[in-house]
């Protein structure tokens, strides 16, 4: 695991097996940080705190190759389902009680108190939990999926996190439907991409798709003539909603079909092992 020490935008990682390719990005970076291969899927976790409660949402896995197959450059994720079938049951109380709240208490006591959103990024190794990073937002597009199933109205929740009355909330309250999310993204990324091209289609997925599945913008904008244009390496996310994987997959590459975007690429896979299991 080879790692820009700096900001890379999420694409500043090389997991290889090939020294070669390994030696090759830690030459390219002013800094580097060479870590740990972790074996095992990754799990993405979000907690609200008001710095004393911790209150976990659900949790999500993304995808960040590239290409299909877990294969190709590293981004910032194309592509996120919820929930994990495949995880166990009692994942969430154990990242409570073993990460996030010791994490939210020892923030307290260093005299640095954190509320808001505290994201975990967990490899489930053949070791047990590990924590990859953390992270105080949201994340893309793991959020898309997550906010898809709850019920209960997110402002609320923040704004007990923000009052510091967290412990006064109510259970979330969880569809029992799956959410996959597909990212559209444009020619050339996760290098630098072409812009400026129409998406078409839009209109389309509204019509034929709502409310089962929508589109959510990234890096778009309006051209002079009103037109949307892609302005941005990740352009869309196309996110639906099922009974159960399959369904959701099924929903979100329907619409994704209905996107035209000229050089556009997108995985095909997404959640399809979790789906077929």
């Amino acid at each position: 695991m080879v790692k820009d020490d700096g900001l890379a935008a999420g694409k500043g990682v090389v997991v290889t097996e090939d020294i070669e390719q390994a030696r090759a990005h830690a030459l390219a970076c002013e800094r580097v940080v060479i870590e740990e291969y972790l074996d095992g899927p990754e799990v993405s976790l979000f907690a609200i705190t008001d710095g004393t409660t911790v209150l976990p949402l659900k949790p999500a896995q993304d995808f960040k190759r590239a290409l299909d197959g877990d294969e190709g450059p590293n981004t910032g994720g194309m592509g996120a389902y919820s929930p994990l079938p495949w995880a166990d049951p009692k994942l969430v109380d154990e990242v409570l009680e073993t990460v996030l709240q010791p994490t939210v208490d020892e923030l307290r006591r260093r005299g640095t108190p954190f509320s808001g959103l505290l994201y975990a990024g967990l490899a489930i190794t053949s070791r047990g939990v590990r924590v990859i990073e953390f992270n105080a937002r949201f994340g893309d597009p793991e959020t898309q999926v997550v906010l898809a199933r709850l019920k209960t109205p997110l402002a609320g929740v923040l704004l007990n996190s923000a009052n510091g009355t967290l412990a006064d909330q109510a259970p979330l309250s969880w569809s029992d439907d799956a959410a996959v999310t597909v990212v559209v993204a444009s020619h050339n990324y996760p290098g630098t991409p072409r812009t400026g091209d129409p998406i078409e289609g839009l209109d389309e997925v509204a019509e034929k798709d709502a409310p089962h599945a929508y589109v959510l913008h990234a890096g778009t904008k309006r051209g002079e003539d009103g037109a949307v244009l892609s302005a941005g390496g990740r352009v869309l996310s196309v996110t639906a909603t099922g009974s159960d994987l399959a369904q959701a997959r099924e929903r979100a590459y329907a619409a994704v079909g209905r996107i035209r975007l000229d050089g556009s690429q997108h995985r095909t896979d997404i959640a399809r092992k979790a789906a077929e299991a």
